[in-house]
């Protein structure tokens, strides 16, 4: 039984994942020369943690992890009201900090549990038929389910990782087979609302970075700094990059913050447009190697929860490496297994496992029929 599980992982993503790390590593070592190296050090520390964190998920039946999955959303809600409380980190209350040396984010491991309790109520409703899933009430029930962390998480406020969230539900829908009907509304309701939100909802630090990126020259010396400094470190990156450890905006200051947000722009301005391409083609056949779990997987819930986890993926690669160049609004979004983070390393590393888990299991097509 060991072998056939083994035999049906896709390794192929556990390998992307790795030359992915591997390539972190390198750019936060170079991003951190002027500051001893520090978050090297705890980033080795916490891919440690992560690498028996990936196997035990892993070797867990996914299904044994999606009964309990209620458990896990109460308890991502409860601590994502309680770091509501917390003293604010560059103005956002998204931290759990443990005497200044380690910092929790519970919005990252809420995508886990929230993805797994989505699925597994989804799947339940899909044990119906696909009618059921498009019941109002039973639509109503599943924008509670997302509902609620997304405003908690708004209200730290983290609009990038609201946004991941959105999306991964939505990619769950598309695949219980919602109807069209439903998502057209759901796109129109979509463009009413933005210019709405825009005028009326938004902090007005919020509004700056969207004028910011219509306009980058608007405020080149404030707001516009971080994304001009970015595009300028890229762009001199050229083919094969300034060298390692010689990439002027990266190694003076000009970039920040670099080992985070805009690791991507290091790698970039030292190692060059083949490597940063190297990057995306990565990501491509990690997502691509993702959904195809999800199509090939042994039962609804295995898809459902690959699909969010796709969706997960394809937002945090497109809006981090979007933001870095100007082509979207900076977020503060990190690039996965590439950008300094604890929370955000082992969160993906738990997804990670979760893929391959489903994998392992796979038996015959599921997926939208």
């Amino acid at each position: 039984m060991r072998k056939k599980v083994t035999k049906n992982i896709e390794w192929s993503i556990l390998l992307c994942t790795i030359l992915l790390v591997i390539i972190g590593l390198f750019a936060i070592y170079s991003a951190t020369a002027n500051a001893e190296h520090d978050e090297f050090r705890k980033q080795l520390m916490w891919i440690g943690v992560s690498i028996p964190v990936l196997i035990i998920f892993t070797l867990v039946d996914y299904d044994m992890l999606s009964k309990i999955s209620p458990i896990l959303y109460v308890l991502a809600i409860g601590a994502l009201v309680a770091v509501l409380f917390t003293k604010p980190i560059s103005g956002a209350t998204s931290w759990f900090v443990i005497k200044d040396v380690v910092s929790i984010q519970p919005s990252e491991f809420a995508k886990i549990a929230v993805i797994l309790f989505l699925g597994l109520v989804i799947s339940r409703m899909k044990k119906n038929g696909t009618k059921e899933v498009n019941r109002i009430t039973r639509l109503i029930l599943l924008f509670i389910i997302i509902g609620i962390p997304l405003v908690l998480i708004v209200k730290q406020p983290d609009y990038g990782t609201a946004i991941a969230f959105l999306l991964a539900f939505v990619c769950m829908l598309f695949v219980a087979g919602i109807y069209k009907r439903y998502i057209i509304a759901a796109i129109l309701t979509v463009v009413i609302a933005v210019p709405l939100l825009y005028v009326f909802v938004l902090p007005e630090h919020a509004k700056k970075r969207i004028d910011v990126f219509l306009n980058p020259e608007l405020d080149p010396r404030g707001a516009g700094y971080n994304l001009t400094q970015s595009k300028l470190a890229i762009g001199a990156g050229e083919l094969l990059g300034m060298g390692y450890l010689k990439g002027n905006q990266t190694q003076l200051g000009f970039l920040y913050p670099k080992s985070t947000d805009f690791i991507f722009s290091v790698i970039g301005e030292e190692l060059g447009f083949i490597v940063a391409a190297t990057i995306i083609i990565l990501y491509v056949v990690l997502i691509t190697k993702a959904i195809y779990v999800a199509k090939t997987a042994k039962d609804d819930l295995g898809a459902l929860v690959a699909t969010g986890i796709a969706g997960i993926f394809i937002f945090h690669m497109m809006e981090n490496i979007g933001m870095t160049i100007g082509l979207l609004p900076i977020t503060g979004v990190p690039l996965p297994f590439v950008s300094y983070g604890g929370s955000s390393m082992l969160s993906n590393f738990i997804m990670i496992a979760l893929l391959l888990n489903i994998s392992s299991r796979r038996q015959n097509a599921t997926f939208l029929e």
